[in-house]
């Protein structure tokens, strides 16, 4: 008598192989999550660790620091001067970088910016990437500018132009005379944030733009339309300085209501160089307290600052929210040295309070 095969019919292989099928779609988004979520560990880390060399910054020099030392030297004089990443090398561990600056240097030299040739006065410390200073989450490794260093850690330079201009914590020098919010300029200690350190953002986190691609490619639906810079449509309301919260309203909604097929004015700017900064582009080393957190940020061509509508960044009555690739919000790293999650739903009238130092603003614990 013949003894029957032993092993499995094509239905069980079949059955099987349906159900490994299933469990690894169920095991794959898991692996995912858990993935995302230890690149958001990282990049809260990260935040960590810059507020808290900004808190010893504060210790040294009782003050904090600032978004761009302009003016400072003669050949930065135009406006271009190295901003608060190395105010803060000492600090992170790069004291070597900060050493090593020549201070008698400029960034960029005009003329030859002015003509496309960058010419720039510390180019070696330029091209350095400070690890620090790059949240894992970005899926970008390509740098705006390459090789010069980029930075996805911007500092808070306040709520709504149309309201408040330059009422964050990180903020430049006074600039050129005759700019509205002068007053609220220059280095910011902490007895100055009246607001509460818990309640008012320090440093959050911002994409870095995009090399090399043309403006027709990154349009409103894109998925990378946070990492550009566009020019919101001109708002019934005036959206120029001190139209208040209807004027900021008037240009947020603007500005979140793009149509699908807007092009970028720019694509390269945000977080370009993590060494400079320029007192009036928003998105190179910092961000405003204006629209929604992973919104779209949007120069303004409608108000004071509309002579600056060629320029590749926003201004400081545009829109230049944080942004990021973690799903539903930014991390915030605030004044005291904590870091939370703002959800991309935080209402507008949180979200301004938490940009201003002094505003007297009433933020409830459960609000963001």
């Amino acid at each position: 008598m013949r003894r029957p095969r032993s092993g499995f019919t094509l239905i069980e292989l079949l059955v099987v192989i349906a159900i490994i099928a299933v469990l690894i779609s169920l095991l794959l988004p898991a692996v995912q999550s858990a993935r995302e979520a230890a690149r958001r560990a990282q990049c809260v880390n990260n935040l960590k660790q810059i507020g808290l060399a900004a808190h010893n910054y504060v210790s040294t020099y009782n003050v904090l620091p600032m978004q761009t030392t302009y003016p400072a030297g003669a050949d930065q004089s135009w406006g271009w001067s190295y901003g608060w990443p190395l105010a803060l090398a000492p600090n992170l561990e790069q004291g070597q970088i900060f050493n090593n600056f020549n201070f008698a240097a400029g960034m960029f030299e005009n003329e030859k910016f002015q003509q496309g040739q960058v010419q720039h006065g510390n180019d070696t410390l330029l091209y350095i990437q400070l690890a620090v200073l790059i949240c894992p989450s970005d899926s970008s490794r390509e740098k705006p500018q390459d090789p010069i260093g980029t930075t996805n850690y911007v500092g808070n330079i306040g709520g709504p132009g149309q309201i408040s201009m330059f009422s964050g914590t990180i903020e430049s020098n006074p600039v050129w005379g005759g700019i509205p919010g002068q007053g609220n300029c220059g280095p910011v200690g902490l007895e100055k944030i009246r607001d509460g350190t818990s309640n008012t953002g320090l440093f959050s986190e911002r994409l870095i733009g995009l090399r090399n691609v043309p403006p027709a490619s990154v349009p409103r639906s894109s998925n990378n339309f946070k990492r550009v810079v566009y020019d919101a449509p001109v708002p019934s309301i005036p959206a120029g300085p001190n139209t208040g919260a209807a004027g900021a309203q008037a240009f947020i909604q603007a500005c979140q209501g793009m149509p699908g097929s807007t092009l970028p004015r720019a694509t390269w700017g945000s977080g370009a160089y993590w060494l400079a900064g320029y007192p009036l582009h928003m998105v190179v080393n910092g961000y405003l307290h204006a629209g929604p957190p992973n919104g779209p940020a949007c120069g303004n061509t409608n108000g004071y600052f509309k002579s600056l509508s060629w320029i590749f960044f926003v201004n400081p009555e545009g829109s230049a929210p944080p942004t990021s690739n973690h799903p539903g919000g930014v991390n915030v790293g605030f004044a005291d040295g904590s870091v939370k999650f703002v959800k991309d739903t935080v209402s507008l009238p949180t979200w301004w309070a938490l940009g201003t130092r002094a505003g007297e603003e009433v933020i409830s614990a459960d609000s963001y």
